[in-house]
């Protein structure tokens, strides 16, 4: 069984009905997981608070709903911080920083055993993730 950890990116195009990534979701064995994380919860939220009220926000704050409840959203583990510290650390010394939120993602995703789902090239800075780039 491979447990996806799908990035805030791959849950917008999700949300977009990006045509590559529903077709991942779609073909996702049953024995395999896909989740999303707190904070990729917290960042989709965050983008919505910011939309303009009107009609398409209505219409992605319910496709929102509709994902947060088939989409089982996993907290941030107490071993994630171990990781996270040792990450920020790597990152510091190769010079390349990463995003707080992204650091917390890739921390969740390496506790969980999981492979993140994800289009964001700057995931490859992380020594020991695993990703997939559902978008091609």
């Amino acid at each position: 069984m491979t447990t996806y950890l799908l990035d805030t990116t791959t849950l917008s195009f999700l949300m977009e009905r990006h045509e590559r990534v529903l077709a991942h979701v779609t073909s996702t064995e049953s024995s395999h997981q896909i989740r999303i994380c707190t904070v990729v919860r917290g960042e989709i939220r965050y983008g919505l608070e910011r939309m303009p009220h009107g009609r398409r926000r209505r219409h992605m704050e319910a496709t929102a709903a509709n994902l947060f409840a088939r989409i089982p959203c996993d907290p941030i583990p107490e071993a994630a911080g171990d990781i996270y510290g040792r990450i920020k650390r790597d990152c510091e010394r190769k010079g390349v920083p990463l995003d707080e939120n992204d650091l917390w993602i890739a921390a969740t995703a390496m506790t969980i055993h999981a492979v993140l789902v994800t289009s964001d090239s700057d995931y490859g800075r992380v020594d020991g993730l695993t990703t997939e780039d559902w978008t091609v």
